[in-house]
């Protein structure tokens, strides 16, 4: 049974496909049956130019637990290049770096 549970978000950066980069327009999460692992539901990351054939998409299928690893690291890395930004580069430290006394 679907699940019709996605979300989508525009997208800013650079997929590769074959031999061949192409610009990203948006990222779709979903999470729903595997079309091409062997799991049963599973987090489907799709990053797609909809501005190009249907081709110009870089997907994988995700277990959940691996899904939320994934999410744990994006999370730290996330909060590391922001330190990076405040701290090294010396742009504005974000409100969510700040420590409260």
């Amino acid at each position: 049974m679907c699940t019709s549970i996605v979300e989508i978000a525009a997208a800013e950066g650079m997929a590769k496909r074959g031999d061949a980069w192409f610009p990203l327009t948006q990222s779709v999460v979903a999470y729903d049956h595997a079309r091409h692992a062997p799991l049963g539901d599973v987090i489907t990351l799709d990053f797609v130019n909809s501005e190009m054939e249907p081709g110009a998409r870089a997907a994988v299928e995700l277990t959940l637990d691996t899904a939320k690893e994934l999410r744990a690291a994006l999370d730290r890395a996330i909060a590391a290049a922001e330190f990076e930004e405040a701290e090294v580069r010396g742009k504005k430290t974000p409100a969510s770096l700040m420590r409260v006394a």
